[in-house]
């Protein structure tokens, strides 16, 4: 056959599984290898992937990451990447740095929107402009605003990674991949260590691109309903000016360890009554192995998947530490790993931790495995293939990920996506051969002598010997350098912040390519809806096709309730499907969701509502089953709701600790989010109901309980059982159901029965009381980083809303904030949030390492706003991004939830399309008008902080009304 467009087809295939056509190309004059999946979804993905094996921790690939995509050839501004986001319908835009790989997707439902994300990525990772301000900002640089000063780093990646390192639970999964593989690329953090960034120089960063960003290197990938030759032209249109190159980038296979091998290692905390964490570490087969791969991720189901899987409840009753620590499988580098183990020992009990997983290993291997447990598994895993369920990311992004655990190693791109022949033989395997999982369980953990114990031990000093350290590094250069050099990196400074803030010229800003507003539906698109009551409840139904599904939200109405017992929520729903029934206890229930169903889990719904002050507040069961298994689904319902055991009280304090482990845990990773939502609680009944059962008030909340369930164990129960008897009643309960046609016609039936068995009880209306917060706060943690925020309730002000507030808001994301907080001042992000329904908007950074500085911004953005001199371009951009936020890709349980939550809010399908003709319609008078409503925030808006007690500790004392310092960890 004749290359088409440069490219030789070397094979095509079906995959029936996906109802997708594969084919395989290789570039006739570099070698690049193509994979083209073509089928009927509309969200379109690109994208272009590097093999980046870094040898050392400076980070570079996660600089040049970052860097590719600061200004290229064809597109010659600071940042196309901020280009696009202001102004596509785009899906997915980002970027991702992996140990051994580098990936820039794209995906969009828009056709030449798709095509203009293509263009740029392409144009952005093979002729980036890489130079030294490049370096600088996105990686590392001195900053010096005058020569007596100290010196000081600054840069996104820098701050970003300073960030990763102040979260224990993202270094013990470092230090732990680390372990297993010494002196390999695996050993190395691809992302960069703080202190190694500062030793990337520019020629080491150019020499990088120019060894890896290679055609020869690359792996392309398509997906969706686009025409298929035309990817190849737009592909072959930058690949034809390449000559081939030998890179050589593969990942070497590590060496087998002949003895198990003992690491001990700090992490920092505030205080000397912290606990250490421990993991235990395997390595494993090849990822291009599938029928290993497979088997291996049912094996790790098995142990771990479950509350009731054997190694989990092991270590989970040993009582030796508070929740599970470890990434269990790892299955997406050329080698898997296993890794667990427990956070919250005592440092002196490891060598307990680390002897129980290894017999509680033997006794499987010797003894066998639950039936049941091997059937739960096997279920679950099949249930994900088929659903293939990518959340908020596109499918093909999915499939892409997927692909390149084979595809990346020199394997077989299609063989992890037709799962069918694999997963029969796995399947087979594990539920004939009763001799199959000891023999798997003996041979990769019992005699694999590649073995680790990774040990993290609390070091309320660390953190202090830190700073103390990188101030010492940075006045030791100062000392060194001469007077000239000093005076050099001033200049530096100034005029990386003069680049920095002057904007693109507008003929280089021309040539970003973008959308008119022709282009736009004028229209919002309509999820189907239909509203029935069965037995006093409320049934709503979204006709979707879910490929044979039926997704199911049972919903309570937390309204009944007292507000004490409102942080007790994410552990009530947990409780329903975690502690047992009358007639099974927590491990058969356990077992028997995972064997019949796709899952059930309980999750909050918390929203204001449109002209109300008072929230819709539900608790939530969403379960998911093959249509034909619906009864199965109801029948575990009906049993939790009606004959749950909420009596057990070391399963319950096991729940609690665990989510005591897991709330600490997300303090650094999601520190905007506590910020943000603690400033919402002041203006909005919802924002403070979830900052009740999210926030920094549930985590205290958790650590009193920890104390309740060992002095008062009674009262726990009643408080339990008051919120079983107050939700249970059909009166107030809502069903949400999506799927197909058939589907429903079949299982309405047998849900007005599911009902029928609940009871029936008048529903009184609870009025809540809002506790009040200080208005400036400083919330203290053991971190190098800051997350900032300020907020206010606009309705407060005067502002009455108008569709133009999303163009606004947008616009100051990807301009203002993002220059002033980002960009010039070295956070990893900064945010403004708006919540029509509410009234509320809240400026937020992450991981940010100013504190007054960025408050500052905040406190400008008005005056900016005030004075931007908007273009027709820059205005029709920031409308085509925001209606591309409204028409965001959803899955069909998304779409169905959402509908949900438009009927609960009162967003009518009239509100709506009024709203998105307003964005339509939104002038630059409309960003002059809401410049005078944010002055209101800088004048009056509520202030909070989260990061280290040394920061916070200076901000307070230096801002007008000062911080109320409260430690939080």
């Amino acid at each position: 056959m004749e290359p088409v467009h440069g490219f030789e087809l070397l094979t095509t295939r079906y995959i029936a599984e996906l109802e997708t056509t594969a084919r395989i190309y290789r570039h006739g004059k570099t070698g690049a290898e193509l994979l083209s999946l073509i089928n009927k979804d509309e969200n379109k993905v690109f994208a272009i992937v590097f093999r980046t094996p870094p040898a050392d921790a400076t980070g570079v690939a996660h600089i040049l990451e970052h860097s590719v995509l600061c200004g290229s050839r064809k597109y010659p501004v600071k940042e196309p990447f901020v280009e696009l986001l202001k102004g596509s319908l785009q899906t997915f835009l980002n970027a991702f740095t992996y140990p051994d790989k580098t990936c820039y997707p794209v995906a969009s439902q828009n056709l030449q929107d798709f095509y203009n994300l293509t263009d740029v990525y392409l144009d952005a990772v093979l002729y980036p402009r890489l130079t030294p301000y490049t370096l600088q900002q996105e990686g590392w640089h001195f900053e010096l605003e005058d020569p007596a000063q100290p010196l000081s780093y600054k840069g996104v990646v820098f701050n970003e990674m300073k960030g990763a390192y102040s979260s224990p639970d993202r270094i013990l999964a470092e230090y732990s991949q680390q372990s297993l593989f010494p002196d390999h690329p695996y050993g190395l953090d691809s992302g960069g260590h703080p202190r190694e960034i500062t030793k990337l120089t520019f020629e080491k960063f150019k020499a990088f691109h120019r060894r890896y960003y290679h055609p020869s290197n690359s792996r392309i990938y398509f997906y969706g309903d686009d025409p298929p030759e035309e990817r190849l032209r737009l592909v072959d249109a930058y690949l034809k000016d390449f000559e081939p190159l030998g890179v050589v980038s593969e990942i070497p296979l590590k060496e087998p360890f002949t003895e198990p091998r003992r690491i001990v290692r700090p992490f920092a905390v505030t205080d000397g009554k912290a606990r250490g964490m421990l993991t235990v570490n395997w390595l494993l087969a090849e990822t291009t192995d599938m029928e290993a791969n497979l088997t291996l991720r049912m094996l790790n189901y098995i142990l771990l998947g479950m509350p009731a899987s054997p190694l989990r409840k092991a270590l989970i009753d040993s009582g030796l530490g508070e929740d599970l620590a470890g990434v269990g499988l790892e299955d997406e580098l050329r080698q898997m790993y296993f890794s667990t183990g427990l956070k919250g020992i005592g440092v002196n009990d490891a060598e307990r931790v680390e002897t129980l997983i290894c017999d509680t290993l033997a006794g499987l291997a010797r003894e066998g495995v639950d039936p049941l447990t091997v059937e739960a598994a096997v279920n679950t895993i099949e249930f994900r293939l088929r659903e293939n369920h990518s959340g908020s990311y596109p499918r093909g992004l999915l499939f892409l990920l997927r692909s390149l655990t084979s595809w990346l190693y020199g394997g077989d791109s299609v063989a992890p996506l037709a799962f069918e022949a694999p997963l029969s033989a796995a399947k087979a395997k594990l539920t004939v051969d009763p001799s199959f999982l000891p023999a798997l369980i003996d041979r990769f953990f019992l005699k694999n002598r590649h073995r680790t114990t990774l040990l993290l031990q609390p070091d309320p000093t660390l953190s202090a010997r830190e700073e103390a350290e990188e101030k010492e590094r940075l006045a030791a250069v100062h000392t060194v350098m001469s007077g000239e050099e000093l005076e050099a990196v001033v200049v530096g400074t100034r005029d990386l912040r003069q680049r920095q803030s002057t904007p693109d010229p507008p003929e280089a800003l021309a040539t970003i390519p973008m959308l008119q507003l022709s282009d736009l539906a004028k229209y919002n698109k309509r999820i189907p809806f239909s509203r029935v009551e069965r037995d006093e409840a409320e049934i709503l139904y979204h006709d979707l096709f879910t490929g044979g599904i039926l997704y199911l939200d049972l919903g309570f109405n937390l309204h009944g309730l007292p507000q004490q017992c409102l942080p007790y929520i994410p552990l009530f729903g947990r409780a329903l499907l975690e502690m047992g029934t009358e007639t099974e206890d927590f491990v058969t229930l356990t077992q028997r969701i995972s064997r019949k169903t796709g899952g059930i889990v309980p999750k909050a719904l918390n929203s204001p509502v449109r002209g109300r002050t008072e929230a819709a507040s539900w608790l939530l069961l969403r379960g998911k089953v093959m249509k034909e298994r619906t009864p199965e689904l109801l029948r575990i319902l009906r049993d939790v709701l009606l004959t749950v055991r909420l009596d057990n009280r070391e399963r319950f304090r096991q729940m609690v600790l665990e989510e005591k482990a897991r709330q600490e845990e997300k303090l650094v990773p999601e520190g905007h989010h506590l910020v943000n939502l603690r400033l919402r609680a002041h203006f909005s009944e919802a924002d403070w109901v979830v900052e009740q059962m999210q926030g920094v008030s549930y985590l205290t909340f958790l650590h009193d309980l920890v104390r309740m369930v060992d002095e008062d164990w009674p009262s726990v129960l009643l408080r339990l059982e008051e919120i079983r008897k107050r939700l249970v009643n059909r009166r107030c309960l809502l069903a949400n159901v999506t799927s197909d046609e058939a589907a429903w016609q079949d299982g309405e039936p047998r849900l007005a029965e599911f009902l029928g068995f609940l009871p029936s009880a008048p529903a009184p209306t609870v009025g809540w009381s809002q506790q009040a917060f200080p208005e400036g706060e400083g919330l203290t943690i053991p971190s190098q980083v800051n997350f900032v925020g300020k907020g206010m309730n606009l309705y407060e002000l005067g502002y009455r809303f108008h569709g133009s507030a999303r163009v606004i808001t947008r616009y100051l994301r990807t301009t203002w904030l993002w220059d002033r907080v980002r960009v010039q001042g070295g956070a990893y992000g900064a945010f403004c949030l708006f919540n029509h329904l509410s009234g509320v908007l809240t400026f937020v950074s992450y991981r940010d390492p100013s504190l007054l500085e960025t408050l500052e911004a905040f406190d400008q953005t008005a005056e900016f706003l005030r004075t931007v001199d908007l273009t027709e371009k820059e205005l029709t951009k920031s409308i085509i991004g925001a209606i591309g936020d409204m028409d965001a890709y959803l899955l069909p349980d998304a779409k169905g939830f959402t509908s949900m939550v438009w009927h609960l809010t009162g967003e009518t399908a009239e509100a709506r399309q009024r709203v998105r003709d307003e964005v339509l319609d939104t002038t630059a008078a409309d960003f002059r008008s809401f410049a005078e409503v944010l002055r209101g925030v800088k004048e009056r808006g509520v202030v909070k902080v989260l990061g280290s007690s040394t920061a916070i500790q200076a901000a307070a004392a230096e801002l007008p009304g000062g911080l109320e310092v409260v430690k939080v960890l």
